[in-house]
């Protein structure tokens, strides 16, 4: 397979604290990789450099081979890096059609305005049904966003970070809070993206993370500690002894 994004000697620190540490990482077109490691052990912060929240101190992002360190954002969106975040960010007052809508509009340069070119509008509605399709939602696409279950909540995010046509998409923490069967089921759902983009994997539920990843990075102290596929992490005594618990 052929890495989409890579980082080389990221670091980054906050005063005397180094988040993350001299971590080189790859990351593979149509694979899911998850990232796990105790709190605190710079997931979160990697993610953030990577994805323009954070500057980095030092050390490359690159995009296939282009730098993107230290870009905007909305510039990394617009190359196809988007992501999820740990709190819920949606339009509660809204229905789910319109929540995906208003994000395929922004994402596909359509004006916001309630008057836009016809055609313009039928793109960007043909864009939102494909999506809800694509996850299972469309008999929720009328349900004001509000009333709909946390898993779906969690999943109508997804969909909303799918407008922007990722080549790679990162998810952080996607089934907190969930039930059982609702982590379940988007946990099926989040495997099924890799048909035709990167996913990588911010997780905590290690159930979630052994059944369907196809590559494992642990962190501890901000450093990359392990890497490989599930079972070869689950039989590693320094994941064993810094995460999963057993000295």
């Amino acid at each position: 397979m052929a890495t989409i994004l890579s980082t080389k000697g990221l670091h980054k620190h906050f005063g005397g604290v180094l988040a993350v540490n001299d971590v080189n990482a790859q990351f593979e077109e149509k694979r899911l990789r998850s990232i796990i490691g105790p709190n605190g052990a710079g997931k979160s912060t990697f993610i953030n450099v990577i994805t323009g929240r954070l500057p980095a101190s030092s050390g490359t992002v690159l995009f296939g081979d282009k730098d993107i360190t230290n870009q905007a954002p909305h510039r990394l969106v617009r190359l196809g890096i988007c992501r999820t975040f740990q709190i819920t960010s949606i339009f509660l007052g809204l229905t789910v059609f319109e929540n995906v809508r208003i994000a395929a509009q922004s994402r596909m340069g359509g004006s916001l305005r309630i008057f836009s070119a016809k055609e313009s509008l039928k793109e960007v509605k043909n864009k939102t049904w494909e999506i809800l399709q694509r996850l299972g939602m469309e008999d929720n696409a009328n349900v004001l966003a509000n009333n709909l279950a946390h898993g779906d909540q969690r999943l109508l995010e997804v969909a909303m970070a799918l407008t922007g046509d990722p080549k790679i998409l990162f998810l952080d923490e996607p089934t907190a809070g969930m039930s059982p069967a609702e982590t379940e089921h988007i946990a099926e759902l989040i495997k099924g993206l890799t048909d035709t983009i990167a996913v990588v994997l911010v997780e905590h539920d290690m159930d979630v993370v052994m059944s369907i990843s196809d590559e494992i990075t642990v962190f501890n102290q901000g450093s990359v500690i392990a890497e490989g596929p599930p079972r070869e992490i689950q039989d590693n005594e320094l994941v064993k002894e810094a995460y999963l618990g057993h000295g």
